[in-house]
């Protein structure tokens, strides 16, 4: 009896703990490597790639969002992306890295989803947009396919913010909060 009731509370709660990721309110982001690919770099109508790391997120206060790269997941966080943009933060002190996962996307969308980020680039370049490939992030920080998730790190690199999935209203004003914060 009891060895049924440990099977069934397992099964209950191992999908919890097997999508818990790896994020540590405080501490740097665990480091993930993106060889393949990795950030997008525009000059002179060019685009080039350069292999990235997580440890490179120090400096400025940002925002780092990684999505599939899926319309869903892009959609999910929306109302934050345009809060942000609205909110004219000061690029000295502040950057967005977005990572999108092109192995997390519908099959034959891949190609569409670079272009999508190449445009962005040349929209926004003081903008930090990265390529994974591989799927790297995902995999090291443990998130869920198919979502996205949020991240503020502060200007050392330590995460203030996080959350897996669809910010609420009240969560994307509290994420600008904390920015005008960690920015003042």
């Amino acid at each position: 009896m009891l060895r049924h009731l440990c099977l069934l509370l397992s099964l209950l709660f191992f999908p919890f703990i097997a999508s818990a990721s790896t994020f540590v309110m405080g501490q740097h982001l665990p480091l993930a490597v993106i060889i393949d690919d990795g950030v997008i770099h525009y000059s002179g109508g060019e685009f080039s790639y350069q292999p990235w790391n997580s440890a490179t997120l120090t400096g400025k206060v940002r925002v780092v969002l990684h999505m599939a790269g899926r319309l869903s997941a892009k959609e999910e966080n929306a109302s934050l992306t345009e809060k942000l943009q609205a909110a004219n933060l000061p690029r000295e002190r502040f950057q967005t890295t977005l990572i999108v996962n092109t192995q997390d996307a519908i099959p034959g969308s891949a190609l569409f989803v670079r272009a999508s980020l190449k445009s962005s680039k040349k929209q926004s370049p003081w903008s930090q947009f990265i390529i994974d490939n591989s799927g790297e992030a995902r995999r090291t920080w443990q998130l869920k396919e198919g979502g996205s998730a949020v991240v503020v790190l502060d200007k050392s690199g330590n995460i203030r913010f996080y959350k897996e999935g669809a910010l609420t209203s009240l969560e994307v004003n509290q994420v600008i909060s904390l920015l005008s914060t960690l920015l003042s």
